[in-house]
């Protein structure tokens, strides 16, 4: 559609809500009319009262180059010969009440390196991509994408290293050693904080003026289908935070784009997100549903992202949130719900299947907001994954206290299992957990220097063997001792130090064992693939559990101790005859543990215990994980 003059079916699904593609219609594109070159500009502004373009072409004196408006659909549209790539431009709005604004294009593809503001002319089409085969093998797994492995490293690109300050890595060097770094490690994919245009570094990237702006900051377009190109190459799939939540109001941007709310409500008490200093989108308007759903699209089309993880699903679901006076805020109906905002969400899910039914589509949803990953035609918003939130709160809050006391809060370890099946979930240990002074992973582990790295092991391991797909945010890997510096880079210094060499090799281990390990995600969401062996045992602050893979003697016993007691004769029920081998143990000397592993395979007793027909005896380290597999005919059984 690139160049080609708005057709009629076009406008009228653009304010349908139906433009799927509306980044090939709006926006500059460079192209050739009637023989010459140039570029067309198309912005939607229906209430303004004239639009110009103004650029590096025209010393930024627009007078010459003033748009045409389509009849009354509110967009707006010039050709200008000789304009070509790399062109700066914005646009001058007129307003009705005769005030006259530089906006940025809300479709710009690029943008200028911040602090400017101005978008640049650019082409989204002409790379040659090398990642056909990764497809095949998502279209091949389509059908199975909640039975696969999903293990991912949580990435914010501008501190995951850095040449000095605000020196970024660019994305075409990212490509090589973050890829590299991250296939080692084990992860399946890397989720990238928002790498949408945005104005202020300390943002992280989540409040946006260039929806469609992949950020200057650390190089071009093409070297960021570089980057997503050989993370495919790796095996590596791309997630990628997206905001369609709210928006910043940064004068350049969305805010008041024709001189009107025309990207969020008219209604104060619906636009001002107060907590984040932000305004939230109008889903009531079909322009804006176009605008967004088509952003959903072009990241997947243009850039080959193999999904979004969706921000701040809850401030969208309820309206007023976030306000002391919400409860003045209703709908049609009388309730609090955002009707539009929820349409908005199953839309934009229903759509993107449509395109991408390999796509993964996680909602980061901290309310109890039911059937968040329950398909549309059954009342659900469609998400295919959501972030479990409450597991993750609850389990910290666990950690975080002196094992002397954990026997007293031994339901917030138990407490998940009773919805873990409800929906299809994510356990996160993202960023958001390790900056505002809420600690680094291994700070908020209590006790000495050898307490806190073992209470770290025992943690990722019991995450691992949680039912759930897993994320870690970068840093995490190697024991962090200091929270998040969202001006700086990971302390990659403390690998010279042992302690951290050590977590780095069980992370890395940890994460390879759990895709060998099949009853760790192929029945991850459905009851079948778990049974509690033993949640009682409160007193020792111990939890045993079985995962199953789809074979019946496909089977993993997990068990997680909480306290730096060791048990040398501990019994454990399991649910069968044979030999059972110890394949993962965090407290193993090679990760820094104490080395009380059991090195010999233990062989069930007809002895009935925690509801099982027979049980094992076995070494019980101290602040660890530890897994035994059943062992079938002398197979083969993947250690750690």
């Amino acid at each position: 559609m690139s160049g080609s003059f708005p057709s009629s079916q076009d406008i009228y699904l653009f304010h349908q809500g139906n433009l799927y593609h509306s980044y090939r219609l709006l926006g500059a594109h460079p192209s050739e009319e009637e023989g010459r070159s140039g570029t067309r500009f198309t912005v939607w502004a229906p209430n303004a009262r004239e639009v110009r373009v103004a650029g590096s072409f025209n010393e930024w004196h627009a007078g010459h180059h003033c748009m045409n408006r389509i009849e009354d659909s509110g967009l707006w549209t010039l050709f200008i010969p000789d304009v070509g790539e790399g062109a700066l431009y914005k646009y001058e709005v007129h307003g009705h009440g005769g005030e006259v604004k530089l906006k940025s294009d809300p479709y710009a593809f690029y943008s200028e390196l911040r602090p400017n503001t101005a978008s640049v002319v650019t082409s989204i089409d002409g790379y040659q991509w090398q990642d056909a085969d990764w497809f095949k093998r998502k279209k091949r797994k389509t059908a199975a994408v909640y039975n696969n492995p999903l293990n991912i490293y949580e990435v914010h690109l501008g501190t995951w290293k850095i040449k000095g300050k605000e020196l970024f890595y660019t994305y075409e060097e990212l490509a090589t050693d973050l890829v590299d770094y991250a296939a080692d490690m084990g992860y399946t994919h890397i989720e990238l904080m928002p790498v949408s245009e945005h104005p202020f570094d300390r943002s992280w990237g989540y409040q946006i003026t260039g929806y469609y702006s992949v950020t200057s900051r650390y190089g071009t377009p093409d070297q960021f289908k570089l980057f997503v190109d050989r993370c495919h190459a790796k095996g590596l799939g791309v997630i990628m935070d997206w905001v369609p939540g709210h928006f910043c109001k940064d004068d350049h941007g969305l805010r008041l784009f024709d001189g009107t709310p025309q990207f969020e409500p008219a209604d104060e008490r619906l636009a001002e997100k107060h907590q984040w200093g932000t305004l939230s989108f109008d889903f009531s308007k079909p322009e804006v549903v176009s605008f967004l759903i088509s952003n959903a699209i072009f990241w997947m089309d243009v850039y080959h992202m193999d999904g979004l993880r969706v921000d701040a699903v809850a401030s969208m679901l309820y309206l007023g949130f976030g306000r002391e006076d919400a409860d003045s805020i209703r709908n049609v109906n009388g309730g609090l719900e955002n009707l539009e905002a929820i349409a908005f969400l199953r839309k934009l899910n229903e759509t993107v299947f449509q395109y991408f039914p390999q796509a993964l589509m996680m909602a980061e949803d901290s309310s109890d907001w039911p059937l968040v990953t329950g398909p549309t035609d059954a009342g659900g918003l469609g998400f295919n994954y959501k972030w479990n939130m409450g597991w993750m709160n609850d389990v910290l809050k666990y950690v975080e206290m002196d094992p002397i006391y954990r026997k007293h809060h031994h339901n917030l370890l138990t407490f998940s299992f009773m919805y873990t099946f409800s929906e299809n979930y994510v356990l996160p240990f993202s960023h958001d957990e390790v900056v505002h002074g809420k600690k680094s992973m291994l700070d908020k582990m209590p006790g000495d220097y050898w307490r806190k790295f073992a209470g770290l092991r025992a943690l990722y391991g019991y995450q691992m063997a949680h039912p759930g797909k897993k994320l870690l945010f970068m840093g995490g890997e190697i024991g962090h001792f200091a929270e998040w510096k969202d001006l700086w880079e990971i302390d990659w210094f403390l690998l010279d130090y042992e302690k951290h060499a050590q977590m780095q090799q069980y992370v890395r281990e940890l994460n390879r064992f759990y895709q060998d390990a099949s009853p760790l995600w192929q029945q991850d969401h459905t009851p079948d693939g778990f049974e509690w062996v033993d949640p009682h045992a409160e007193a020792q602050s111990i939890v045993t559990f079985l995962r199953k893979g789809v074979k019946k003697t496909d089977v993993l016993l997990c068990l997680t101790n909480f306290t730096p007691a060791t048990y040398m004769e501990y019994r454990v029920g399991v649910p069968r005859a044979g030999t059972y081998v110890e394949v993962l143990n965090s407290d193993s000397e090679k990760y820094g543990g104490s080395g009380q592993v059991n090195e010999v395979p233990v062989k069930a007793e007809k002895v009935p215990w925690h509801n099982q027909p027979y049980s094992i005896v076995i070494k019980v380290p101290p602040l660890a994980s530890v897994m035994f597999r059943y062992a079938f005919r002398s197979a083969a059984v993947p250690t750690l």
